[in-house]
């Protein structure tokens, strides 16, 4: 039985002191303060953030350098991204050499490529620059390349004016191949000889090479015309006419060297020097009828 004490009433037993141990922790209401802090953008010191940005920006560097124009198989947005992270950093273009070029032709490859200041240097695709280089009148062949961290370069073959061609009133500079230049104008080269005829550009283009090799003759050439589609008539800036076979124009010339170490022809001023015999050079002076011709063995 219970013992009771009267006047008292029941007093309920002391609990039992918890024996000591580890502190309990409370289970906070949300989630933990430094995965917050993550969430939110917070919680990352300055130097780990820079560490983590510049590990972007190099292997993005190294996706470019190994990979080479083939970036896009990387993904369009980040190469964009590489691209533009890089050129913040300094990768940008501010300067585009251009060497091998004359300074008419200078001007035209700079418009032509395209290239604009601050572009990002890393995302310029080098063979559609070269392509759009070569694209130029001027060039024969080109070669790019970057010159990290801010300039292009352009090393180009330039195509040297070799006559101003004549045909249906218009003029055109063309190349020793007989190539245009439409970059180039006729008025900037009054001492370039003419190409007379409707297609005359591409069949004069061995009669150029001749001529060219024949310091005295190509001094004296004012206009190669071409006669009846045919063969090439060559007037020289004295008035004298040359007349060149249909075939055979090397050896011909190679007569009419001779016929001017002898006779110094050139210096004459005469009026017709006809080499389309192949065993005869005929020459006919200014001054005289047509009917009074004297003529010299090609020797």
């Amino acid at each position: 039985m219970v013992a009771m004490v009267r006047g008292q009433g029941y007093k309920p037993a002391k609990p039992r002191a918890r024996a000591p141990g580890k502190p309990v922790a409370k289970r906070p209401a949300g989630p933990p303060a430094k995965l917050r802090a993550r969430a939110e953008g917070k919680g990352l010191s300055p130097k780990i953030a820079l560490y983590g940005a510049s590990g972007a920006v190099l292997l993005a560097l190294s996706l470019v350098l190994f990979t080479g124009n083939r970036l896009e198989m990387a993904g369009e947005g980040l190469k964009g991204a590489a691209a533009g992270s890089l050129a913040n950093l300094g990768f940008a273009v501010t300067s585009l050499k251009i060497k091998g070029a004359s300074p008419a032709a200078t001007a035209a490859i700079a418009a032509a490529s395209g290239i604009s200041r601050n572009d990002p240097i890393l995302s310029v695709d080098l063979e559609e620059l070269r392509k759009r280089v070569e694209a130029v009148g001027w060039v024969e062949k080109a070669q790019v390349m970057r010159l990290l961290p801010n300039t292009l370069l352009v090393s180009v073959v330039e195509r040297p004016p070799a006559a101003v061609w004549q045909a249906n009133g218009v003029l055109r500079v063309i190349d020793r191949h007989g190539q245009v230049i439409p970059e180039a104008s006729p008025s900037q080269y009054p001492q370039l000889p003419l190409v007379v005829g409707s297609g005359a550009n591409d069949s004069g283009a061995e009669v150029l090479r001749l001529v060219s090799e024949r310091q005295r003759l190509a001094e004296r050439l004012e206009a190669l015309v071409r006669v009846d589609d045919r063969r090439w008539d060559l007037r020289l800036k004295d008035g004298t006419i040359i007349q060149l076979p249909a075939v055979g124009e090397d050896s011909a010339l190679i007569a009419l060297d001779a016929l001017d170490q002898k006779q110094r022809v050139l210096d004459l001023g005469l009026g017709r020097i006809d080499l389309r015999l192949p065993d005869m050079v005929v020459v006919r002076r200014r001054e005289t009828p047509v009917s009074a011709e004297m003529a010299a063995g090609g020797a």
